[in-house]
């Protein structure tokens, strides 16, 4: 059974270069060709199979974004695949929150493109290799959190916890006081102990440390 491709791009010269690609490629057959989103549906609408659709993300009348919302209402076992020049992570994210199943660059190679329909198809999916790469790139630099490895020795009391909880919370020394039902000097003292016994510069290192260590 071919995998049946609908292509939706408003520049004549990019759609008849991505439909040339697929055609020699005998598991898929392209169903129909639209200018924008709304002939997407008009097709679909009037019969037309689709197991992908392959769509650019800027489209007059109709762009790719609320196409894939529409379809993922309306034809929910139809994937979409989003071709686009826009390689910024919130373009990527908004894709695939809208229902997209693969997102792929304006400049991927036939290979690639061939690749990510049947994966899609099959599994689906897919970020092309160079967004993927870039974003694991970006994940590789994220440094490690700044852990003390003494915590395995320093105790904290359900008091020190609460405090800590309510000091994160953005409320004040005699807020917490009254929240605890304890005194505005109880909480000034248990706030300096932790700092001290934390190694914590300041309030807001200590909570800091607190957030990094699973302490709150």
């Amino acid at each position: 059974m071919p995998i049946n491709i609908l292509l939706a791009d408003d520049h004549l010269i990019v759609r008849g270069g991505i439909k040339s690609m697929l055609e020699k490629e005998r598991s898929f057959h392209i169903n129909g060709e639209a200018n924008n989103g709304v002939e997407v549906l008009q097709l679909l609408e009037k019969g037309c199979k689709a197991d992908i659709v392959l769509v650019d993300m800027n489209m007059p009348v109709m762009g790719g974004i609320e196409l894939t919302e529409r379809l993922k209402q309306d034809y929910p076992d139809i994937k979409v695949i989003i071709l686009s020049a826009l390689d910024t992570e919130k373009y990527v994210i908004k894709a695939f929150k809208s229902g997209a199943k693969g997102y792929l660059l304006k400049n991927i190679n036939t290979a690639e493109l061939i690749f990510a329909i049947c994966h899609t198809y099959e599994f689906g999916q897919y970020i092309c290799a160079e967004l993927s790469g870039r974003f694991l790139n970006r994940l590789l630099t994220i440094p490690d959190p700044v852990t003390n490895e003494n915590i395995e020795n320093i105790e904290f009391s359900t008091l020190d916890v609460e405090i800590l909880t309510l000091i994160s919370e953005g409320f004040t020394n005699q807020e917490v006081a009254d929240k605890l039902f304890t005194s505005k000097r109880t909480v000034e003292n248990h706030r300096q102990q932790l700092i001290d016994k934390t190694g914590s510069r300041n309030t807001i290192a200590l909570i800091r440390f607190a957030i990094l260590n699973g302490v709150i």
